[in-house]
């Protein structure tokens, strides 16, 4: 739904859609599409065993085991499509069990052979995954991974605005189901599959839930299908706006450049300017698709039904799009927030530096391993916590935290040498903490004298490091973390009141504090705004959310950066207080799976914070080889890596930190081909110690987290065929191969073994 009023399509246009004419961009060429079977449902009913949907009137279910469910009000009733794949969802009846928690089930299943299944499923208490078996005819089995990301991250494509609480109240945050899929042998009739084992569905345990299941039966020859195409609000280039499309492989033979499948978007009011081509599809592949259109002449906003086509030589395949053709301008609402998505620089980056410094950055202590050394503040005000008597100890009771301001000094800042780290680690973009819980920012702001340009270092910490960027690393994108609440602000306290001496309790004063204001209408928006008009930032990384005025603010910077004569894509994470969010941010922990929604996993080189922690001996820092293990691990499940250092309180960033950035810098240099511009691969994330990516049309990547022996043998569907060639980034030459019971086994040769570290890269160039 839109707030926003629609425009009005001409004549032409409504008569085109009442008779349902086109205008095709494909060839003429007849076309000769294999019979593509369709789906099959799957009735899954005699397996529930969780209530998880009540309504306002009936509030008997329990779906995560603390009595929170999801609304009927807001869920599908009976059939419905998500991405082209028809399901059909449970009773959302009073009493009625609606969903399966995995606990190794076998489901029994219409015997067939079939490319995929698919299942609508959503975790509770974190994203829960497992190994689920598919049982064949013959008495054989395959295995893959099958979870679904956590119901509370929103990131699903059937979502409700807000959950039931127990008792019947409501929660306004947004809540999910996603789609959770599984690749089988297509030679083989499949009978059964049995679930993955997790957990009941209990407080603070993560369990998978399925709610509805459909199987992809597989076609003979070559067939192709459209799914999962819309218009987005995203650029390609200048004034294209991307359409995106998945076109899957349902054959059982291949789809090479020969057959000539190009895909176009079909829309009256627009055109085609960037078709996408399909050079390389192996049976039961999929490959991920963007498209630029243009307007031609219809206004901004217009709403038409279209279909986007993929067409090549004797091969057709469409499916019907409803298009908003252009993007207008973004609305203070939900509704036309919620359009805003990551854009392609951010999905393409897949590395990013983030950096926490401020006046923490001068006691920068707490137990190493234990506590983010950042919240110095809080861990002062709790008798039980070590950072109490520290503080005692080394400065006295008497010295207040905004004491250290003045020894807050950069003296040692050296923005051009910052950005020239962040280069030479890899990283595409980076993100600095304009103002974290303690409420000092690091730059010039009108509506606070809390801030590096007043106080401290006295200049503008933020602007030194943007120039320094646009100066020397121009292609790096920079980004602002800002913290919504502060701990102790007088007008709007976090923890409840002012700051007060931890040890006696008198009152002490919020340095740079002026009295009399509205929290979040005279001093939270405009300080974001701030940040917004005098920096224009790439990125807004909000933290914790609260009261807040985010939804007109990141209006104004949604606008900002699409009206401009050089429109740029901005985006924002999902810890500014509201649904509205591009991508999700777990922290100190990565996903077990592939989640489709972007997501961002976020860590300090230090084991347990983001702030510098003087206290943390250099061989507790993340090695370089870790930062490149958990850099490949995030990137197949299709996530960002942002990585955190913490500078020292003059602006130094410490040796330890540089040469594991610097190290891990040199391997990207090699392998970077792998991660950069790369996607998930759409039938399994990771085998033990292997991580996929795919370059789509392009190559095929196998990264191995340890270092292999004489042969790597890869038992998975690896879409390879005769004459593609195999290489190990780092090491010239080709590499020996064969495929050995459906297993891919290379040959690797010392030379080749010792020429990697870290992670050894195997690239499947596809001839």
């Amino acid at each position: 739904m839109r707030s926003r009023p629609r425009q009005l399509l001409s004549i032409l246009s409504v008569c085109a859609l009442l008779t349902g004419i086109t205008t095709s961009n494909a060839a003429a060429e007849p076309a000769a599409t294999a019979a593509v079977p369709a789906p099959v449902v799957v009735p899954i009913e005699s397996y529930f065993d969780n209530d998880g949907i009540d309504s306002a009137s009936a509030h008997d279910g329990n779906f995560d085991g603390s009595g929170y469910t999801f609304p009927a009000e807001a869920m599908p009733t009976g059939q419905l499509m998500v991405d082209g794949v028809p399901y059909v969802f449970p009773s959302a009846a009073p009493g009625a069990r609606n969903n399966a928690v995995a606990m190794g089930q076998r489901v029994e299943l219409p015997r067939g052979r079939y490319h995929s299944a698919y299942f609508l499923v959503a975790s509770s208490y974190g994203m829960a995954s497992g190994q689920a078996r598919i049982h064949y005819a013959d008495g054989t089995t395959t295995t893959a991974a099958l979870g679904g990301a956590d119901w509370y991250s929103g990131s699903g494509p059937i979502q409700a605005p807000f959950r039931y609480t127990p008792g019947g109240g409501t929660d306004q945050h947004p809540v999910s189901i996603s789609v959770g899929r599984l690749w089988l042998d297509a030679s083989r009739d499949a009978v059964g599959v049995t679930l993955p084992t997790t957990n009941p569905a209990q407080p603070n345990l993560s369990s998978l839930h399925v709610f509805a299941l459909t199987m992809q039966p597989a076609a003979t020859g070559k067939a192709l299908v459209v799914r999962g195409a819309r218009s987005t609000p995203k650029l390609l280039s200048g004034s294209e706006q991307a359409v995106e499309a998945t076109v899957v492989n349902l054959g059982d033979e291949w789809i090479t450049a020969e057959d000539g499948v190009s895909v176009s978007a079909d829309v009256f009011g627009a055109r085609t300017v960037r078709p996408a081509a399909v050079r390389r599809l192996g049976p039961g592949e999929e490959v991920r698709l963007r498209i630029g259109i243009v307007r031609t002449g219809a206004p901004v906003d217009t709403i038409v039904n279209g279909k986007v086509v993929a067409q090549g030589k004797r091969l057709r395949a469409e499916q019907q799009v409803r298009f908003t053709l252009g993007v207008a301008d973004y609305q203070a609402t939900d509704a036309s927030l919620g359009g805003h998505e990551s854009p392609y620089w951010f999905d393409d980056a897949k590395f990013g530096i983030f950096i926490h410094w401020g006046v923490y950055s001068v006691p920068a202590w707490s137990p190493p391993g234990e506590q983010y050394a950042e919240w110095y503040w809080r861990w002062m005000e709790d008798p039980n916590n070590a950072v109490h008597a520290y503080h005692a100890r080394t400065y006295g009771e008497n010295f207040a935290y905004d004491d250290f301001i003045p020894m807050f000094t950069a003296s040692k800042f050296d923005p051009a040498a910052w950005v020239r780290l962040f280069q030479a680690a890899g990283a595409k973009y980076y993100v600095l903490t304009s103002k974290h819980h303690e409420g000092f920012a690091l730059f010039d702001s009108a509506v606070s004298g809390r801030d590096a340009v007043d106080l401290g270092p006295h200049k503008d910490l933020v602007k030194a490091l943007f120039d320094a960027s646009r100066r020397y690393t121009p292609g790096l994108r920079n980004g602002l973390y800002f913290s919504l609440p502060e701990w102790y602000n007088p007008d709007g306290p976090w923890t409840g009141h002012g700051p007060v001496n931890p040890y006696t309790g008198a009152e002490e004063p919020y340095t740079g504090y002026q009295s009399g204001r509205d929290f979040v209408h005279d001093y939270q928006a405009p300080q974001l705004r701030e940040i917004v008009d005098q920096y224009d930032p790439d990125v807004i990384w909000c933290d914790i959310g609260g009261d807040n005025e985010s939804r007109s603010v990141l209006a104004e910077y949604f606008n900002r950066a699409k009206n401009r004569p050089s429109p740029k894509d901005v985006t924002v994470d999902d810890r500014c207080g509201i649904p509205t969010h591009d991508f999700t941010t777990p922290e100190y922990t990565t996903y077990p799976n592939t989640v489709v929604a972007k997501w961002e996993a976020s860590r300090g080189l230090d084991p347990f914070s983001y702030g510098y922690n003087r206290a943390t001996p250099d061989d507790r820092y993340m090695t370089a080889e870790e930062v490149v293990r958990t850099l490949v691990d995030i990137v197949s499940k299709n996530g960002n890596f942002l990585l955190d250092i913490g500078p020292e309180f003059d602006g130094t960033i410490p040796d330890v930190m540089q040469k594991h950035l610097r190290d891990a810098g040199a391997w990207l240099k090699v392998n970077g081909e792998a991660i950069y511009g790369t996607t998930y691969w759409s039938r399994m994330a990771q085998l033990g110690d292997l991580r996929f990516t795919v370059k789509q049309n392009e190559a095929f990547y196998v990264h191995s987290l340890v270092a292999p022996g004489s042969r790597l043998v890869v038992d998975a569907p690896v879409p390879i065929r005769s004459g593609d060639r195999v290489t190990m980034l780092g090491y010239r030459g080709n590499l020996h191969w064969t495929v050995e019971n459906g297993s891919l086994v290379i040959d690797v040769p010392a030379a080749a073994r010792q020429a990697g570290r870290f992670a050894w890269v195997f690239k499947i160039a596809w001839s």
